[in-house]
């Protein structure tokens, strides 16, 4: 009964057999192996950008970052959602890799919404030489709360990003999750709704630790291959990351892994919903919120569960609710959900 991320779940046998298989004779390194042939032409086809420039990196942190610095010069502020993982969770590495540009917050606990972009673009005038002038804007897409932008929602935050002249980055560590929530394509959650470059997540949905930063404009190809090594995150045996990301591709595989996982938490909100439980945001993918009497959270722990507790210790009366971060992969079985459900 483990729901503390989709991190913690094994690997896919579809990205594990591609691995075995390119573990004989030899590649050539950093990034010139046959295998990432595959890989970009394959990317440029789910995304439907035949001149799309696609480099692979290990961790979401180096995807988001390396791509955002591209976009963002050491003066300008790049705007994103107050609980996005750029803000919350990656130790300052956007200022860092950005040569010192700072970030602004859109409030909110969920989506950011127009209005709320406009407000904060707003604050940063260009050509004022006192203030950061107006730099990227990153959407995360699933949010850091579990919930979807449907694609009406993201062409309106890319329509006042560019009404701005500020380029769009997609934080897409649970990409397929949302692509299979919504049921489009990847080109319609990208290049089609007005983003520059997308961050395509593989670590959370199946793979080793492989992500793709795909540019739909290849001007900025060169400079991220600079930024990359720079930045100590070229791998010299590539071909690993490469067969990776070859097999989480390979027949849709990305796609139905994330719809098991995604049905897998369906499942779980289905029965929270009938036991009560409260939810402090819809779920639409993998990741539900929910809260529910301290006494329940005890009898879940002590039968072997792991989650994380949102807003309060284990400890403290029984009948208080207290909110908990669920999440499902594709490895969770419907027997260890059912069997979570009836500690309720």
């Amino acid at each position: 009964m483990f729901f503390a991320s989709d991190n913690a779940g094994p690997a896919h046998p579809s990205v594990m057999n591609r691995v075995i298989a390119a573990n004989a004779a030899h590649q050539m390194p950093y990034g010139k192996d046959t295998i990432m042939d595959e890989v970009t032409a394959r990317i440029r086809e789910v995304f439907e950008a035949p001149d799309a420039a696609v480099y692979l990196v290990a961790t979401g942190t180096a995807a988001n970052v390396l791509a955002l610095a591209c976009y963002t010069q050491p003066w300008q502020t790049m705007f994103c959602s107050a609980v996005a993982h750029i803000e919350q969770d990656e130790c300052n590495a956007p200022e860092f890799y950005a040569s010192g540009a700072k970030l602004t917050l859109i409030p909110t606990d969920d989506k950011m919404t127009p209005d709320a972009l406009e407000a904060a673009i707003a604050t940063q005038t260009p050509g004022n030489v006192h203030g950061a002038q107006p730099g990227p804007v990153s959407i995360t897409q699933v949010t850091e709360r579990g919930t979807v932008h449907s694609l009406e929602e993201l062409r309106a935050l890319t329509a006042v990003a560019k009404a701005h002249g500020c380029p769009v980055h997609l934080d897409g560590a649970r990409f397929a999750n949302a692509q299979v929530a919504l049921g489009c394509s990847a080109a319609d959650m990208t290049w089609k709704s007005g983003v520059d470059v997308v961050s395509f997540g593989g670590t959370k949905n199946g793979c080793l630790g492989v992500e793709a930063v795909v540019f739909f404009d290849p001007a900025k190809a060169w400079e991220f291959e600079l930024r990359r090594k720079r930045g100590a995150h070229l791998f010299s045996k590539h071909r690993y990351l490469s067969a990776q990301m070859a097999g989480y591709l390979e027949n849709n595989a990305f796609l139905d892994i994330a719809r098991t996982a995604n049905a897998n938490a369906m499942r779980l909100a289905d029965g929270l919903r009938a036991a009560g439980a409260q939810f402090l945001h819809e779920p639409d993918a993998n990741m539900i919120f929910a809260r529910f009497p301290r006494a329940v959270h005890k009898k879940l722990h002590d039968a072997g569960a792991r989650y994380y507790l949102w807003d309060g210790p284990l400890e403290g009366p029984a009948d208080e609710l207290v909110a908990a971060r669920l999440v499902c992969d594709w490895s969770i079985t419907t027997d260890q959900i059912d069997t979570f459900l009836s500690h309720f």
